[in-house]
């Protein structure tokens, strides 16, 4: 399945961090109906959009590589969310845990100041991005916002978002469709 445009990749991908967006593009089992990443083409535009890069020269070893990193973020990342999870989840195993690391371990993206005072990317290469991604993840599962991850609350949906509002009551991944259809058949079921 094409990953569909910038645009639309960008509607998909609102969680504000890499490594939740990263789980978002499909997996294993349950979650292999919602892949996206069918090819290192792909795989190049995904982490390019989910990033805020130009789309990366990715390899076949490159979308191997992200796989397993993948399956670890999403078992680790559903296991510490609030809500239903689409899948079923154990605590953190070692071996997700080991594979995040490793990761982690590469050389991540490296940025630059321009002249005109913006950044760029020093030679920017999928490994170094899944790096970054892998970084994000340890960073964010290691903070207190990971007790702020959740599982939408729409019947229908169970993508995972991070609830970064002050009261922490966040429901729906997206208010703009999960939670503007969920207040719409609460205001049909009312009249």
């Amino acid at each position: 399945m094409q990953p569909g445009s910038p645009a639309d990749l960008r509607r998909r991908f609102r969680t504000g961090r890499s490594c939740l967006d990263l789980v978002h593009t499909g997996g294993e089992g349950a979650l292999a109906r919602f892949e996206i990443v069918d090819d290192p083409d792909d795989l190049g535009r995904l982490l390019g959009v989910i990033l805020g890069l130009p789309p990366l020269p990715a390899t076949e070893a490159d979308l191997a590589a992200m796989r397993p990193l993948r399956t670890a973020l999403t078992r680790i990342a559903y296991g510490l969310a609030e809500g239903s999870a689409p899948i079923p989840i154990d605590p953190p195993h070692p071996d997700d845990i080991a594979t995040v690391n490793a990761a982690a371990a590469v050389p991540p993206l490296v940025p630059a100041l321009r002249p005109d005072g913006g950044t760029t990317i020093v030679a920017p290469t999928t490994a170094a991005a899944l790096s970054s991604v892998a970084r994000d993840a340890v960073d964010l599962f290691s903070s207190a916002l990971a007790r702020r991850i959740r599982v939408c609350a729409a019947e229908n949906c169970g993508l995972l978002l991070l609830d970064t509002s002050r009261p922490g009551q966040r429901r729906w991944c997206s208010m703009e469709t999960c939670g503007n259809r969920a207040k719409v058949r609460a205001h049909r079921s009312r009249s």
